[in-house]
């Protein structure tokens, strides 16, 4: 009998929450961060590896899965869980994000968007019908309700309008999606920085009916203050009995803000890009391994940080292979940004369990204050 999904809350503290998302896949314990696997992979990563930070759930990109390899090969390979070996739950999402980042190169009408690829300057269209296809082809434990998401600032009328168009395509999707036991169907909230537009469109998607409820069109150019002006109300209007998703969030006081306002899920590329260009995420703050002050620097990274870079790893060997351009660089800088990141889960589901989030929150912003300690 196929596992049906379910969320159920285990505690709160103030408007965060804590509780566990039951998939057909595993467990998903929230608030939880999703690595994001853009093309079939988290980018330098095995998916052991990504697993042995502590992840339950990983992100798919639904636009570049699409036009490479493409949905309908991936499902004849046995679907996206067996073509990239991760077998826990996986969200995809709906595509919208992405081809709204294209701008000249697509064409927005009330069906859909068709747009050209930015990879070969094919021609295609996506509609809520088609997103809906694809995730299904991919085999997605949660699928995106396709939607247009546009960047901020933007005028109210413009905004409204895009929000609008949203609820109709997310009406379609849910049509689309049809019924697919043990898989579910997030909605998406759009409406920019404007309360009445985010509680028309809450009341909208309640009115369909969804597993699952996304806060989106945030982190597209508003800035830290006005996202969590929208977080102190947007997640109250949706059912409290179902999961929220902060789409596309983000840096580790980004999180912890968003949690703290009653968010359940969360997914960013910046702990996988971050690492790439040698950057590092720790308690007290980035560091910036291709400074010359770490190179002859034999602390790791972070003392108290148990992942492989920093049990096994010097900053001085850090700096030097991110300097000399070896791929290992990478691995162990994205490594440890991982870790990071699912370290800050639990210690905020911990902290949310335990009633103690607001002396959490305190000591996650003085370690940040202090700063990295300077070299021996």
């Amino acid at each position: 009998m196929t596992q049906p999904f379910s969320f159920s809350l285990a505690a709160t503290d103030g408007a965060a929450r804590t509780g566990t998302i039951q998939t057909m896949r595993g467990t998903i314990r929230t608030p939880a961060f999703m690595p994001v696997g853009t093309a079939a992979t988290v980018k330098a990563m095995m998916p052991e590896s990504v697993a042995a930070t502590g992840a339950d759930i990983l992100l798919g990109n639904t636009y570049h899965l699409m036009l490479r390899p493409g949905a309908e090969r991936i499902a004849r390979l046995g679907g996206l869980h067996h073509f990239m070996n991760w077998n826990k739950p996986i969200l995809t999402d709906s595509g919208g994000f992405q081809v709204m980042s294209l701008a000249d190169l697509r064409k927005l009408t009330e069906n859909g968007v068709t747009f050209r690829s930015h990879i070969d300057g094919s021609r295609h269209e996506l509609t809520p019908e088609r997103s809906m296809e694809i995730q299904r082809l991919l085999g997605s434990d949660i699928v995106m309700a396709f939607d247009e998401c546009p960047a901020l600032p933007a005028s109210d009328e413009a905004v409204a309008a895009s929000m609008r168009l949203s609820m109709r395509w997310a009406a379609r999707s849910r049509d689309a999606f049809g019924d697919r036991p043990g898989h579910a169907l997030f909605g998406i909230m759009q409406g920019g920085v404007t309360r009445e537009l985010r509680e028309e469109s809450a009341e909208a998607l309640k009115a369909i009916g969804f597993e699952g409820y996304a806060v989106g069109g945030l982190a597209v150019g508003e800035g830290q203050e006005a996202m969590f002006g929208v977080l102190d109300y947007a997640p109250g209007f949706l059912p409290a009995d179902k999961p929220r998703y902060l789409m596309g969030v983000g840096k580790p006081d980004d999180i912890v803000g968003a949690v703290e306002r009653g968010i359940d899920m969360m997914d960013c590329v910046l702990p996988s890009r971050s690492g790439r260009t040698g950057q590092a995420w720790t308690r007290r703050g980035q560091i910036n391994i291709k400074n010359a002050r770490h190179a002859d620097d034999p602390r790791p990274l972070d003392e108290a940080c148990t992942c492989p870079a920093c049990r096994n790893y010097s900053r001085a060997y850090l700096h030097h292979v991110f300097r000399a351009g070896e791929m290992i660089s990478g691995m162990l800088l994205t490594w440890h940004n991982l870790h990071y990141y699912q370290e800050l889960m639990s210690g905020l589901r911990g902290a949310i369990a335990e009633q103690t989030l607001s002396a959490f929150v305190a000591d996650f912003h003085a370690q940040r204050a202090e700063g990295d300690i300077e070299p021996l």
